[in-house]
This record gives structure tokens, sequence and C-alpha cells, in this order.
């Protein structure tokens, strides 16, 4: 009997996912294991096994294309097997593309007459440059649904100029939204021209905009600033990376430093729950890392048991997984407080959003060389700017404070978190 198979839900934030590959096509055999297609989640793409044996019958989210969870992502059955009344029942409550884009019957092809548009280029040579047509029908007339008609329209997009891959060469919606136009001598841009490129939001970039837009609106943020004397904390790094077989940085030394402050003050550990404030008993620092499409968040668990080589290898690994796409959940849920560092790109100072459930975020600038005054003179110093935002809801302004005391003292002398 045919089996639905449902586009999965991935990840703790994950709504819809995008088909990056699929592995097999209509037809084909498919046993229980066996990688079906890359879904491509907010945070990551990964391989979506099948869970039964079957052969492909439908495919219902093509390659490039998104689906909310829980939307027929195929049908999986016996060869020949009719589906025709599985996909009725489901028809109503699909929101893929093809709900979207009603098919195309012949009389709206033959009531479209062809166009033939020209563009004009005006330059120095008023050289006028005519484009090619895209696919037409057998009958000469240009293939597109009216769909993909209106917002080639509405984007000022020459539909002729689009490469379709529907049914037949057949233009829809998808490829409007992906066309990238290609540079020429002619078409490209001149100077005092206005022009602009576009490119679709990433499912993690919607994610990243939705969480953080809940966070910062919905949490009153307050912020703490806070020096530190970083010239201990480079002698100490200088030592360890001399005589060590695992290379530490600074920001190692900031999630130690971190996490020991933590157990210190329980209540920068803690969580809003609306209904309930949760005060962690164990400490998963998570690590903010940039990657092409956003921002990711893998988490140090347990950061206070461990080495500050330990802390290296682990952020090294996720940092690696994560320029690969290859992080999986268990690698980014559960922090219970996030650390953002933007001092390798000489940034001084710095406020970063909540990342929930976490009801603080530190952020962490760069070492800046200047003078300070240590008995009583004037001396060149080493100095590291750190912001805490706090959740007012759970965290009060002099919890926070003598939170980074903490934090401070043990950046400070770091003997202090190698006893």
């Amino acid at each position: 009997m045919a089996e639905v198979v449902r586009m999965p839900k991935l990840s703790d934030t994950m709504t819809e996912g995008v088909v990056a590959k699929w592995h097999k096509k209509i037809g084909d055999k498919v046993a229980s294991g066996e990688l079906l297609a890359e879904i491509e989640t907010d945070k990551a793409t990964m391989d979506f096994e099948s869970f039964q044996d079957g052969v492909l019958l439908h495919i219902g989210v093509k390659e490039g294309a998104s689906a909310e969870v829980d939307s027929i992502l195929a049908i999986l059955g016996e060869k020949g097997e009719d589906i025709k009344a599985i996909l009725a029942n489901e028809k109503s409550a699909s929101k893929s593309e093809t709900k979207e884009e009603p098919k195309e019957d012949k009389k709206e092809v033959k009531e479209e007459p062809k166009e033939e548009k020209k563009v004009v280029v005006e330059d120095k040579s008023s050289t006028t440059v005519k484009l090619e047509s895209s696919e037409s029908s057998e009958d000469g007339r240009l293939k597109a649904s009216p769909l993909a008609k209106k917002i080639a329209e509405d984007k000022g997009i020459d539909i002729n100029k689009v490469q379709g891959s529907g049914d037949g060469g057949r233009i829809v919606k998808r490829d409007i939204e992906n066309y990238q136009p290609t540079k020429s001598a002619a078409s490209a841009s001149i100077a005092g021209e206005e022009s602009y490129t576009e490119e679709n939001v990433s499912q993690m970039r919607k994610t990243i905009a939705r969480r953080l837009a809940e966070s910062k609106f919905s949490a009153p943020h307050f912020y703490l600033t806070i020096e530190i004397d970083m010239d201990n904390a480079i002698a100490s790094r200088t030592t360890i990376n001399v005589s060590g077989d695992v290379k530490v940085s600074y920001n190692d030394f900031v999630v130690k430093a971190a996490s020991m402050a933590l157990r210190k003050h329980p209540k920068i550990n803690s969580a809003w729950l609306g209904d309930k404030i949760r005060y962690n008993q164990h400490i998963h620092v998570g690590v903010a890392m940039a990657v092409e499409d956003g921002l990711l968040v893998p988490v140090v668990r347990f950061a206070d048991h461990k080495s500050l080589s330990q802390i290296s290898e682990d952020v090294k690994a996720y940092s690696v997984k994560a320029k690969a796409k290859k992080l999986q959940p268990a690698d980014w849920e559960g922090n219970t407080f996030t650390i953002s560092n933007l001092g390798m790109f000489d940034i001084d100072e710095f406020t970063a959003i909540i990342n929930p459930p976490d009801a603080c975020i530190m952020a962490i600038g760069s070492i800046q060389q200047k003078p300070v005054v240590k008995n009583g003179a004037v001396v060149p110093g080493n100095i590291m700017k750190v912001t805490l935002s706090c959740d007012h809801r759970v965290v009060d302004g002099v919890t926070g404070a003598q939170f980074l005391k903490t934090f401070k003292e043990f950046m400070e002398n770091p003997v202090k978190m190698l006893a």
C-alpha cells in the first residue's frame, strides 16, 4: 500500500525545508535506510533516509523548492499503484508550489500571443540589442504560468530571457525567483545607472530574523560593559602554546572563564519560560560562529569541567563542521549561555541580541593597546571590552555586574582557571 513521506522536522526551529537534491527519481526502488534526498534546514543541509521500502511513485517537492514541515515530500508504494486518491485527499492541505500555480490549459496558451521584446541600452555608440527569446511551445507561443508572468512583471524581468524548468520548458514561479540576468557588454551596468541584485532568503536567514526579532522585542534587554586587563592572559596563552600540543585562542580563555563565573552566579545561567524561570545546574556555552548564510551557535557542553585544550578542540571541530554545513541538531541545541566574539575583526565594542532561551549573551571585543595607569604610573596596556546583554525579566543589574566582576577576575588571573 502506498505511503506518504512527509517533509521532516529536522531541527527545533525548522518550519519549512528546501530539497537540495534528490538521490532517487520516480520509478526507482527505495530500501529502508537508503538515502532519499538532501534537505536544507534553517541551520544545515542534512541527509534524509527512507523509513520504508517501496518504489518512488511521486515527488512532491522539486529540487530547489521549499515546502512546510509535514507537507508531502514523496509517495512510496508498489510499482504501478494508483495514488490519485492520496493526492486528492492531500490537495486541500498542500502548501507546495503546485497549489499556487494552476496547471496550464491549452486555451490559455492559444490566447497568449508571442511577444518579441527588445532592450535598448544607450551608450556612446547608441547600440540596439535584440534579446533572444526563451523556450516556446511547438506553435511558437511562450509557455509560462500566469503567476510567473505576474512576478516577472512586478520585478521588471524580461520573461523571454528566463529558462523554464517546468514540463516542456514551461516557465514557473521558481524560475522567476531564481533568475539571474547574464552579463554582457551590452547589458552591463553603465556609469550613473541605478541597479541592484536580489536573492531569495535562505532558511537559516529566515530563522535568524524571526528568532532575534522575537528576542529583541519581547525580552527587555539591558547592557553592562567592563574593561579587562589582558596582559596576564596574553602571557599565559603564549606559554601554553609554546609548550602544549593543542594551540588555544583567547576565545577559549573567554569560554573557560565564563563557564567558571557561571558556576558562581547561577542566576545568569538561566532561561525565561513565560510562567517560570529555569535555573540550569549544568553549563553549556554556545559559541556564535559566522557561516556563509548567517550564524550558527554550536554548544561546548559542560564547559566548566573542561580544560582549555578540550574547549579548543571542541570549538575547532565545530568550526570545521559549521563551514561544511555538517552540524547536527545535537551540536547546536541546549545552550544555557552564549558568547559572541568579534575581536578577530578588530571590533572594539558591541552589543549582542540574546540568543533564546538564554537569559544573557556576552559580546567580546578586540584586545586594544592603550595607555593604562598601574601603580601610579601610565604604562602601555592591553585592554579588552566585554558587554553583557541581560534579559531584565530574569537578571537584575547587580546580578549581571557581579558576574562580570568574577569573569574579569578569572581573565586577569588565568592561573585561577588552571588550578
